[in-house]
This record gives C-alpha cells, structure tokens and sequence, in this order.
C-alpha cells in the first residue's frame, strides 16, 4: 500500500522531471502535427485489457495498442501466450506526445496503477505473461525508467521492493482485433465491472488533471 507521506514526496519528484511538460489538450490538427514527434513505449502490467482501458484517457496519449511482447514465439496467439509458454507478456504499446505528456508521467501513471512489487501476477491474473516490465525503444527511455524505479525504491512508497523489469523491445505482436478497445466495447462483461472498471476510476480522480478532454 501506498504510505501518505512518501507518496507526496514521490510527487514532488515526478513534478521536477515533468518540468516544461504542457498538460493542455490540442486540437484535432495539432495532434496530426505533433505524430512526427511521438514516441512510443511498451509496458506490461498484468491484464492488458485493464493497461489499454487507462491509457486511452490520458490526454497527450495518440495511440494504445493490446500486444504481446518479450518472448521467444514469433506472430503468437492469445491462447498460446496464456499458456505461459511463448515467453511474451501482455502489453500495451504507447504512442504518446512527449510535448503534451513526458514520458516521466507516462511512468508515474503506470506504477500508480497497478502493484509493482508482485511477481508474474496481478490480482487474480498469475503467470509470467502478467508480468511487470517496461520495454524501452531508446537509451533515454531506458535512463528514465531506471530514475522513476529507483526514485520509487529508495523513497519507499511501497513496502516492498519493486520487482518491475526494464528491457530492451525486441518485438511486438499485435494482439487480435477482438483485444483492440476491450473495456470500451464489453463494458458490461463481468470482468470489465469488477476489474477495470475500478482499476479506471481510482485512475481519472487520481489524475483527472491528465483526462483527455
């Protein structure tokens, strides 16, 4: 769990890494605009259906996309990953404004959102495919992802060690297009009312000054 003091103090730093960032929506034509400066990073947090759900509402965000990364089976299947065999873990892949929303928060939001500390699970969700890992594409996300985690560590915010691993992306798969906006389409699924459905709204009163408009 999250202790109170520790976590204001891990806003504080998060806040001195997201300086210069602009936290204001752009219009339709300014996102066209801003695609040739997007960057893109894939994270795995359990359930992928649970990550997309999240990211989809943060302002600043252009894209997510339900995959399957890491592993060693090449084009895999949804039942081949859920075999724990492939090696992959189920991911969402990011494109995001870096000039709306740094990668820092992209990061600050991941964490705070599910349990860093627990090993290949998330909840009910157990297996290496609901692994916690940050695949970066470039040195710099590397850097920063490695700053946030240690920052979280040495801080304390939860009272145990973060177990999240920050890899090199190797590939990524596309998951099937049934996975594609899943919450937003089978919001009445008994997982998306029990699971999701919390999981997104402890996320926009958390960080509704981050909510697409």
């Amino acid at each position: 769990m999250i202790k109170g003091r520790r976590a204001i103090f891990f806003m504080l730093i998060i806040t001195l890494l997201t300086l210069k960032a602009n936290s204001q929506g752009k219009t339709k034509k300014e996102y066209m605009e801003a695609t040739s400066k997007c960057e893109t990073i894939t994270l795995g947090a359990g359930c992928f259906w649970c990550v997309e759900a999240i990211y989809s509402r943060v302002n600043g965000v252009i894209s997510v996309t339900s995959g399957y990364s890491g592993g060693h089976t090449e084009n895999p299947t949804y039942k081949e990953v859920c075999t724990g065999q492939t090696g992959h873990a189920e991911v969402i892949q990011v494109v995001y404004d870096p000039s709306i929303i740094p990668l820092a928060k992209i990061l600050e939001i991941y964490f705070k959102t599910h349990d860093p500390t627990t090993l290949n699970r998330q909840g009910a969700d157990i297996g290496t495919q609901y692994r916690s890992v940050i695949f970066y594409s470039n040195d710099e996300q590397k850097r920063v992802a490695q700053e946030v985690k240690d920052l979280l560590n040495k801080s304390g915010i939860w009272s145990d060690p973060i177990v999240t691993a920050i890899e090199p992306l190797k590939n990524f798969y596309k998951a099937e297009s049934y996975h594609q906006d899943y919450f937003e389409n089978n919001g009445n699924q008994p997982y998306c009312r029990m699971v999701i459905n919390p999981k997104v709204e402890k996320f926009e009163k958390v960080f509704k000054g981050y909510l697409k408009k």
